[in-house]
């Protein structure tokens, strides 16, 4: 089952995560897929690829590429934006692929969203021994002072969002799995330029904004823009800044 947080939201505000979500930097997609063997001769799943950020990045490697993403709103864009990627219907915790048939899994974004048990287990039946599973997060960076103030308009929105599991916890859930060996972590950072309007487009994008009712969602928005439209860093700027922090790891699929 897909969170429906994550079915409902994604699939309403598709085209705007598309345009308004940071991609990822090239050094932390490099030590991904160094650490994770991806090349020539692979097959690689990107897992809950939403609509492709990461797949694009991941496609010069050279491996045999299959994007999983079970909301069709999703999908649908990475369809049109990659269409040489096959595209599938699938969850972490039912994954459409055949025991010990893929070197590689690759999940950006999206493991909060799991339920970490169960799809560790699964993981490890579709890995072959020695495979490896990479995650990464874009993690909100608050040492700017409007960006905090932007995200402190989220607080109130997002209470119950399964990502600030990972924010508190940091990489708890990705411990202590049977049939894999130690977390291995890496931290990179980088900014996303944008207007303004993007800047709203980027809360927009946000699942549980999405979901609102459109006078609570216009709300929310209406903050953001009085934010950008009032702090002396945002007042009167045609490009600004988003600063985050990059959470990669990765761990490898033993015998046991």
């Amino acid at each position: 089952m897909v969170h429906d947080v994550a079915k409902v939201g994604f699939d309403r505000e598709a085209e705007v995560y598309e345009r308004s979500r940071p991609s990822y930097p090239p050094e932390a997609v490099a030590w991904l897929v160094d650490n994770l063997r991806i090349g020539p001769g692979g097959v690689v799943v990107d897992l809950a690829a939403g609509t492709g950020k990461l797949t694009r990045l991941l496609a010069p490697a050279g491996a045999a590429l299959v994007a999983v993403e079970p909301v069709v709103g999703m999908s649908e864009v990475l369809r049109r934006v990659l269409p040489a990627v096959p595209v599938v219907a699938g969850t972490a915790e039912a994954l459409p692929f055949e025991a010990s048939s893929v070197d590689a899994v690759c999940i950006a974004q999206a493991f909060h969203w799991f339920d970490a048990g169960r799809a560790f287990a699964e993981l490890a039946r579709v890995l072959r021994p020695g495979g490896r599973v990479g995650l990464l997060w874009n993690a909100r960076d608050r040492a700017v002072d409007w960006v905090d103030q932007v995200w402190a308009i989220m607080d109130a929105v997002e209470k119950h969002a399964p990502w600030r599991d990972h924010e508190r916890g940091g990489d708890k859930n990705l411990h202590g799995h049977p049939g894999f060996g130690p977390l291995h972590a890496e931290t990179f950072r980088h900014e996303h330029a944008m207007t303004p309007a993007g800047v709203v487009e980027r809360i927009q994008g946000v699942s549980h904004v999405a979901v609102l009712e459109p006078a609570a969602q216009a709300v929310v928005l209406d903050s953001i823009r009085d934010v950008l439209a009032t702090h002396p860093d945002t007042r009167g700027r045609d490009e600004l800044r988003i600063p985050y922090r990059v959470d990669c790891y990765w761990l490898e699929r033993t015998d046991g």
